[in-house]
């Protein structure tokens, strides 16, 4: 029987150089020349060198999930999602998702626990996104400790109105959807 050409495993490029275009506030561009290891095709690819992330699936002593929404200047537009951000140099993803969660909306959890990670978009960013989930949280008298440029809306909802929103697109963005389908994963 004939192999077809799509059942062949596909090659790793190798990388001939790899080199910083711009230097931003919270990830670099940076350029790579890769060769095919087969043809010997070159070409130059960009991409994102970022920190890892974190997001944070937080329910309340009542069940109810909490949400946050803010602008987002990629869409131009206000979005819903899961507290999270950028996992600090050397910092434990479960402790970067607690801080996230707390300087974002106001709510504490005693402890919290990896439920998954992912790959935000191989083809252009080479960072992870750790999923923490943080039961029996609760609001915490130290209130929020918003970063300059943020504006937070905090919202404990429902859970079958959060997955409601995600169903109807109301929660878009991609990676709280990617958080609410490892929570679920992790109920079963």
């Amino acid at each position: 029987m004939a192999v077809s050409p799509h059942d062949q495993e596909p090659q790793r490029w190798e990388i001939l150089g790899d080199r910083l275009l711009n230097a931003c506030r919270v990830w670099d561009l940076r350029e790579r020349r890769y060769r095919h290891p087969k043809t010997g095709k070159e070409a130059d690819f960009y991409y994102i060198d970022s920190r890892d992330w974190v997001i944070v699936v937080a329910r309340t002593v009542a069940g109810e999930l909490v949400l946050i929404r803010q602008f987002r200047c990629g869409s131009d537009e206000l979005s819903w999602e899961l507290p999270g951000g950028i996992i600090d140099e050397g910092e434990d993803p479960v402790e970067a998702g607690l801080r996230e969660l707390q300087e974002e909306t106001g709510y504490a959890a005693k402890s919290g626990r990896l439920i998954g990670h992912a790959r935000p978009n191989p083809a252009i960013l080479n960072n992870f996104c750790h999923v923490v989930l943080a039961e029996d949280v609760e609001l915490h008298e130290s209130g929020t400790d918003w970063d300059e440029h943020e504006e937070i809306e905090v919202r404990a909802l429902p859970e079958a109105t959060v997955m409601e929103w995600a169903r109807d697109c109301k929660i878009g963005h991609a990676l709280a959807l990617n958080g609410l389908l490892f929570y679920q994963l992790d109920k079963k």
